[in-house]
């Protein structure tokens, strides 16, 4: 372990994201956005769906549902933003992460509540973390958009590790012991090494492309 990942804490992540995916995004706004609004998308239609999941249980419900239409006003300015700087839209593989976290929920009640809850929490997280340190190195607009962006995925996060809890106390389920075992998978997909670049991928495999300086 290098020394700045042991040097890293965080509630929840088990390691920093790595300076090489940091130079990457801001070598590739274009993806980096493009992907980020599916990111917000995808996020919206997960609350969604843990709502008709779920729809008994009205707190997560009413909880869920003003998560989802924050998700779609960040997809909003996302979008705005595409367009104001003149991004083709294209299509967009999705990356690893998500797929690879969602393998280790449970397929039958009640883990499986707990296991989406816990889910949802990591994915918001690394998002929060991620936002911090592009708003501090990637220019301007993105940096604007991004420093705003951090406060609302640090409350997202702590929403679903609640509704984890919630999930837990019901069930007599043991979260901590859930939590260390998405947190050593996610730390595994952050830190390995990924063939395609996204906004929840790990350090680059291959060179991060150089941008020629300017001729002025």
């Amino acid at each position: 372990m290098s020394s700045a990942a042991a040097a890293f804490a965080h509630p929840l992540l088990r390691a920093p994201t790595s300076a090489s995916w940091v130079e990457l995004a801001c070598a590739l706004p274009d993806v980096l956005l493009l992907d980020h609004a599916n990111c917000e998308k995808k996020a919206a239609s997960t609350a969604l769906a843990l709502m008709f999941a779920y729809a008994e249980d009205l707190q997560l419900t009413d909880t869920l549902s003003r998560l989802a239409r924050e998700e779609l006003r960040h997809y909003e300015q996302v979008a705005k933003l595409i367009r104001s700087m003149k991004i083709v839209p294209q299509r967009l593989a999705p990356g690893r992460y998500a797929e690879r976290l969602r393998r280790l929920v449970a397929r039958s009640e009640p883990q499986r509540e707990l296991d989406l809850m816990i889910c949802g929490a990591f994915i918001e997280a690394r998002s929060c973390e991620r936002f911090a340190l592009l708003g501090d190195a990637i220019g301007a607009p993105l940096r604007e958009l991004f420093h705003g962006l951090h406060a609302a995925e640090a409350r997202h996060y702590q929403v679903y590790l609640k509704l984890a809890g919630r999930a837990a106390v019901r069930a007599a389920l043991d979260l901590e012991r859930r939590i260390e075992e998405f947190a050593n998978l996610e730390a595994e997909l952050i830190t390995s090494a990924d063939p395609v670049f996204r906004f929840h991928s790990g350090p680059p495999m291959n060179p991060v492309p150089r941008v020629p300086p300017s001729r002025n």
